[in-house]
Order: C-alpha cells, then sequence, then structure tokens
C-alpha cells in the first residue's frame, strides 16, 4: 500500500577522470579539474520502484560513449539495484530528466518498467537526429541506441510524453519541464518524510550555478547544453523557488561533493549507496 512519502536514495554508478569544471560551469577557473561522479535515484513506495534516469550499461555503443566522454570507472546500476535488493524486473517506472546517454542509457534493462519523459524531449532528438551532419554537435551526447529502445517502449505502449509540468505523474512525484541544457529537460520533486527533494537532472551540475562564484545569488550557467542560457537561467530561477534556499533538498546527479550531505547506506568497489530520505 502506498503511503504519501516516498524512500529515496541516490545511487552512484561511474565516475570521469580530471573533468575540467569550467567544461561544466560558465566562469569557472580552467584549472580546476574534478572526479564527476554519475548517479541516479531510486524512490520506492508501496510495490512501486521508480527510477529517475537510469545511468548507462558499459557495453557496446554504451562503451564507445564511456570511452568518448573519459568515464573510466563504472559499475553496473542493475547491480547497484540489486544491493538494495531491487531486480531489473522489479522496477515499475522511470522517469528521464533528458535523453543524454550517461542519463537513460540503461533503459533496455529495465523491460517492465514504464518510461515518462517530456514530450519535446523525444520529438526534438528525433528532429535532431534527421538534421545534416554539419548539425553533428547537437547529437554528440546522444546514444542512437538509447532513442531506439525507447521507440521500443513506446511500441509496447510503455512509454509516456509528458507535456510540461505535471503533478503527480505518480501520486507524490511531480515534473517540470526545465529547458535550457536540452529542449526537454525536466527536473523531479519527490514528496517525501523530510519534505520535497528535487533531483535536478542536469539543470543544474553544482551549487555554484545557484550560488555564483562569488556566491551573490547570480546565476553561472552551464557550459554544456544546447538550449538557450536565457531558459538556463529561467530553470534555476524555478529550482531555486523550489529548495528555497535549502540545498539538502537538492539532488545533482553530478554532485562533485559525491553528495556528502548524506548518510552512505554501503559502498560497492568505490560506488556509494546514499540515503536522501
Amino acid at each position: 500500500m502506498m503511503s504519501n512519502h516516498w524512500e529515496v536514495h541516490v545511487i552512484e554508478f561511474a565516475r570521469s577522470k580530471d573533468q575540467p569544471l569550467i567544461d561544466l560551469v560558465n566562469g569557472a577557473p580552467p584549472s580546476t579539474v574534478l572526479d564527476l561522479p554519475f548517479g541516479f535515484v531510486l524512490a520506492q513506495n508501496g510495490g512501486k520502484n521508480v527510477l529517475i534516469d537510469t545511468g548507462f550499461l558499459n557495453e557496446g555503443s554504451g562503451a564507445e560513449f564511456s570511452r568518448k566522454f573519459g568515464i573510466p570507472e563504472w559499475i553496473s546500476p542493475v547491480r547497484m539495484l540489486e544491493e538494495l535488493g531491487v531486480k531489473a524486473e522489479d522496477v515499475t517506472d522511470i522517469v528521464l530528466s533528458h535523453a543524454h546517454f550517461d542519463h537513460m542509457g540503461s533503459i533496455s534493462a529495465f523491460p517492465k518498467a514504464r518510461i515518462f519523459i517530456q514530450k519535446r524531449e523525444w520529438l526534438s532528438w528525433n528532429e535532431a537526429m534527421a538534421l545534416p551532419p554539419q548539425y553533428g554537435f547537437l547529437t554528440a551526447i546522444i546514444n542512437p541506441d538509447n532513442i531506439r529502445s525507447a521507440f521500443d517502449a513506446a511500441v509496447q505502449h510503455r512509454l509516456t510524453l509528458v507535456d510540461g509540468d505535471k503533478d503527480n505523474i505518480l501520486p507524490g512525484i511531480h515534473v517540470r519541464l526545465g529547458e535550457g541544457h536540452t529542449l526537454g529537460q525536466q527536473f523531479v520533486i519527490v514528496e517525501t518524510a523530510r519534505g520535497r527533494l528535487l533531483a535536478a537532472g542536469d539543470c543544474i551540475y553544482s551549487k555554484l550555478n545557484l550560488t555564483g562564484h562569488r556566491h551573490d545569488g547570480v546565476f553561472a550557467p552551464l557550459n554544456n547544453g544546447i538550449g538557450s542560457i536565457w531558459k538556463q537561467l529561467e530553470t534555476m530561477d524555478r529550482i531555486n523557488e523550489e529548495i528555497a534556499g535549502d540545498m539538502s533538498r537538492l539532488i545533482m546527479m553530478h554532485d562533485n561533493d559525491r553528495w556528502a550531505h548524506l548518510p552512505l547506506v554501503k559502498e560497492i568497489e568505490g560506488f556509494k549507496i546514499l540515503k536522501a530520505s
């Protein structure tokens, strides 16, 4: 039986090596590099096991993308879920923040899951991939095999296209259109016992995006995106308003502090599972 609150874990599954921060956050010092973590979220309530993003599989084209973007450290997202007693077939729903390979690259591993993605995200990538080769920058982080897997899910009537902001796509889980990084990015709000948590997808890479480099509240845009900077800043403003300045309610999928503010549940081969609620 479902309650009004979800239990939420953050799961780390990969890390890049010597990632220049300036590749992510506009205005960062060029000399600052970090081993950037990659994560996704598991939300559980009653018999529901919901993923917010999925990570990627390090095989076939997934392994090619991992090498292309310098991500040498990886563990299977499926294995990490099993550490929490959740098998791939137990995943009931997936909410995708956006379609980049590191956020949806494991959807094929969850054959029973219903998938939620913004309508604009889905349609814009289908359009972008049909453009001439000179537009290739737009789709550099898109793995066509992931799009094929999503199409297969659509044929099986497991793909739900969300049109803008929507409350209660599942009871207590809400999505908000957050374009900028991509044309149809969304962020996710989850009702928990400790209040509303916000999974930011790639709307936010770092706290610096919200605080500004001088901690004066002047938003620092992303240096990695295909949407407009104007829309990025509007999205950051919406996120800032939702969390009311409480950074502990913000879950960043690439938190360069590796979610140090959350209690550690267990660590598997150097990858963390943390309790968010």
